[in-house]
């Protein structure tokens, strides 16, 4: 994993294992967050942007290929690095056809898990960089042409998908209703028109009604702008 993305989600109820891992993974350069139970675990995976989440099987609440296909169900594209004690050729096949990218044996070596971490992390930048652009806890999928907040599915019409798009790949600029009707719409600017503030305002309540805080702020008396706090 290069750049800035180098948070993982460990999700690991034996908590001896989890610190070493977390020290571990730290002294690598990670940013570690850590999960005991599966609730723990969804509650995290749909909070956060991960570049990896390595789960555990057997978890004291929720089986950990219940809780990989809810989050692949919310709509978590991160890759899972199956950890398990389970290491029969059975156990490893139904890991990897529920949604695991990988699967490792316990007990293992710490270098051979890195290497393991880093080689899904490539994959997942890739992936995301391609298909995938993130504000926030925004995410737009400009292949299955769809988005979300917290890995919930955010409703759009395809002309409010691109507005929002273009909100998202102009994150913390201000851009004028000139520019949207431009480029949303390709037409040139009519001052009667008001075309702008009615999608504005249904895209508005779509993707920040009940959410913990605003994305998309109004510029009074220029126009718009997308951002996350701080």
């Amino acid at each position: 994993m290069t750049g800035g993305h180098r948070r993982i989600l460990v999700v690991e109820d034996d908590p001896e294992t989890a610190g070493q891992l977390a020290e571990e993974l730290t002294t690598s350069g990670y940013e570690v967050d850590l999960a005991a139970t599966g609730r723990e675990a969804l509650s995290h995976g749909v909070a956060r942007d991960y570049a990896v989440i390595t789960i555990d099987r057997m978890l004291p609440d929720i089986d950990g290929i219940a809780v990989m296909r809810q989050l692949r169900d919310d709509g978590i594209a991160a890759p899972f690095l199956i950890i398990s004690a389970l290491g029969e050729v059975d156990d490893r096949v139904r890991g990897l056809r529920a949604g695991g990218d990988d699967y490792l044996v316990k007990p293992f070596s710490f270098v051979e898990l890195l290497a393991r971490l880093e080689a899904l992390g490539r994959r997942s930048e890739t992936i995301a960089k391609e298909t995938i652009l993130r504000v926030g806890d925004l995410a737009i999928d400009l292949i299955a042409r769809s988005a979300s907040r917290r890995g919930r599915k955010i409703p759009l019409l395809p002309r409010e998908f691109q507005l929002l798009e273009y909100l998202v790949r102009n994150e913390g600029r201000v851009v004028s209703r000139a520019m949207l009707l431009q480029h949303v719409w390709d037409l040139h600017f009519d001052p009667s028109t008001n075309i702008i503030d009615v999608y504005v305002g249904r895209v508005r309540r779509k993707v920040d009604d009940s959410q913990a805080y605003p994305l998309i702020h109004t510029i009074r008396g220029i126009g718009y702008c997308l951002r996350a706090p701080g």
